[in-house]
């Protein structure tokens, strides 16, 4: 086994048949399952402008997840390297995406909006930068073909009285 290569798979079934297939646009529903060993089934469909429902996921939803959880993984191994201690970490990410005449479409971008806590805040500065060294160790980001910006925080760990 090739220690420097990993492979995935998913399985995907479609559960939209209304009863007539796909004979019309809008005679059959865009949700489908995803299932994936180990953590099992996701219900995803389309996004509600595509006839889909709010419900379930939607790609473009799960694709802006991805690089948002990446970044996230990728930010805390970092951490570590540098000696900054993260205590808590939250983000507001968003997703662009152009439609084009013809029906496709693509992601244009993605801001990442991380919020870190930090055990000590004189590492503010420091914890800030290391979101570019994320960004280029995140399997996701390096995947894309769109840029995906940051906008960080950082700050002390709140404290509990």
């Amino acid at each position: 086994m090739n220690l420097q290569e990993h492979h995935y798979s998913a399985r995907i079934r479609w559960t939209g048949n209304l009863g007539s297939g796909t004979s019309g646009y809008r005679s059959y529903s865009r949700d489908h399952e995803v299932d994936v060993d180990g953590p099992g089934l996701l219900l995803g469909t389309a996004d509600p402008t595509f006839h889909g429902t709010k419900e379930r996921w939607n790609p473009e939803q799960l694709l802006l997840a991805a690089v948002a959880q990446c970044h996230m993984l990728s930010y805390l191994h970092v951490a570590v390297k540098n000696g900054v201690i993260v205590t808590g970490y939250r983000d507001t990410a968003t997703g662009s995406l152009r439609l084009n005449r013809d029906g496709s479409g693509e992601f244009t971008g993605v801001v990442l909006r991380p919020h870190v806590e930090l055990l000590d805040e004189a590492q503010a500065s420091l914890a800030d930068s290391l979101h570019g060294e994320a960004n280029r160790l995140c399997f996701i980001a390096r995947s894309v073909n769109f840029p995906v910006h940051h906008e960080p925080t950082s700050g002390p760990t709140p404290q509990h009285s």
